[in-house]
């Protein structure tokens, strides 16, 4: 809930903030503000928030949800989100298969100790026959194994095929790095760290959020999906054309460049909130160097905007986004991904273009209290997602006290706990509930806490300021 009372009378703004599966949960609580009616003037967003912003701003709810709970963040493609790259998937299990193969020789002694204990017991126990049979199939096995040469033949030859297509996996992953090098940034540094790069892949996220955008921006027609620049232009005529008519809002998204160092913010406003906002003196430089008029030369930069905010700060590779050659860059060619502390930022830029109270959306659970310990991810993926939702708590409590200085109200919406991490697209255990939870639950609690937390505390607070 939030700090003061609810105002439908003032400019009101939402923002969506959060990695991977927030999406889901972002998707219910965007579900229970349409149904409830409540007044929203602007939405904005960044991470998987910013594919949320892009459909609730052109009414598209229905591409969020259905009865249900599925949403796209919830479709079984979504799986395959955020894993490993596949060119390290085969490596690894390459190198796992050539490590086993070396260690097998271990087995049979393995096998040995296994065949002396039953030995021993069936002699113990007066069965010297049985004991005696086990003796003898371990002597005919291990005379099969070694004569013919089974283990000295099969296994380092097995061995070396294993290694063999390591080193294919590693020649294909070299030859994509020359062809992206030549179609996009160049890389300086030694060879063999441009075949690792980032660890996790994030092509189905990026592919799938593409498709709902397309689905509801081309309405009946059946055409298939065309550029991304195409895309993002019919975006911004559906959504430019039809601002202040119901289920239509103005949009603020953002995503972080590392080549200038500066945060991007690209809009869609209406005149009056269009020119206050991109006439604002930048304290980094000139104000067009972070902020992106969709409705202008960056109209066909929307989809890049989309697939940027997806990818992870060195957990993915960055996206790369070619500017126009009208715009403040020149044509240049930057590389974008998210940042969680934009979620401040996204509050600031709010402040600017008037709003008086704010809907912060969150997947971040509240902070742990005294032995609310659990156990740590052992995985690299798991603790990445740790890593993640850790920050995106902190980000959104400095956002609730700079929103608290900048607007007269600020309300939360977030889970008082979320056993789901960031990449958990799948169902995961929950020791607290001890049962398997899944991403589609995630789009119920949104839909429930967003009732709870927001709906009816401002129900019950307009029916008693019109008692009184």
């Amino acid at each position: 809930m939030g700090e003061t009372r609810y105002s439908p009378k003032l400019r009101t703004g939402v923002i969506f903030g959060g990695v991977g599966t927030a999406g889901a949960y972002q998707a219910g609580v965007w579900r229970a503000v349409s149904e409830a009616g409540i007044k929203v003037d602007v939405v904005a967003g960044h991470g998987a928030g910013v594919a949320t912003a892009l459909l609730a701003a052109v009414d598209g709810g229905a591409r969020l949800w259905d009865e249900q709970g599925r949403t796209p963040w919830t479709d079984r493609r979504m799986r395959a989100a955020y894993r490993w790259r596949p060119a390290l998937r085969v490596a690894g299990a390459g190198l796992a298969v050539a490590l086993g193969l070396l260690i097998s020789p271990l087995l049979v002694l393995a096998f040995a100790a296994v065949v002396y204990a039953a030995s021993a017991l069936a002699a113990l126990i007066s069965l010297p026959s049985t004991s005696a049979r086990l003796v003898g199939f371990y002597g005919q096995t291990v005379a099969w194994l070694f004569d013919p040469p089974v283990l000295p033949t099969i296994v380092p030859r097995a061995v070396v095929l294993a290694l063999l297509g390591v080193a294919v996996v590693v020649v294909v992953a070299a030859v994509r790095a020359v062809r992206s090098e030549r179609s996009g940034r160049r890389m300086r540094g030694a060879f063999w760290w441009r075949l690792f790069g980032a660890p996790l892949d994030v092509v189905e996220p990026a592919s799938r959020l593409t498709d709902a955008l397309w689905q509801h921006v081309r309405g009946a027609s059946s055409e298939g999906r065309p550029a991304p620049a195409e895309i993002g232009a019919r975006y911004v005529d559906l959504l430019a054309d039809n601002l202040g008519q119901p289920g239509f809002h103005e949009l603020v998204v953002a995503v972080h460049d590392l080549d200038a160092r500066r945060d991007l913010v690209g809009a869609v406003l209406g005149p009056t909130s269009r020119e206050a906002f991109f006439a604002l003196e930048a304290p980094l430089g000139p104000r067009g160097a972070e902020a992106v008029d969709l409705t202008g030369t960056g109209r066909g930069l929307l989809v890049d905007f989309l697939t940027g905010a997806l990818r992870l700060p060195a957990a993915t590779a960055p996206h790369a986004v070619s500017f126009p050659m009208d715009s403040y860059w020149r044509g240049d060619r930057h590389v974008v991904c998210d940042r969680p502390e934009l979620l401040v930022r996204l509050v600031e830029e709010l402040a600017t273009l008037g709003v008086e109270q704010l809907i912060l959306v969150s997947a971040a659970p509240r902070p742990d209290v005294p032995h609310g310990l659990r156990r740590q991810a052992a995985s690299l993926r798991g603790r990445l997602g740790q890593l993640a939702r850790s920050i995106e708590t902190a980000a959104l409590d400095d956002a609730r006290r700079v929103a608290g200085r900048r607007m007269s109200g600020v309300f939360v919406v977030r889970p008082d706990h979320n056993p789901v991490g960031p990449f958990d697209f799948g169902p995961v255990y929950d020791e607290a509930s001890d049962r398997e939870r899944a991403a589609g639950e995630i789009v119920r609690r949104g839909y429930e806490d967003a009732y709870r937390q927001l709906v009816e505390p401002l129900a019950a607070a307009l029916d008693a300021e019109h008692a009184e």
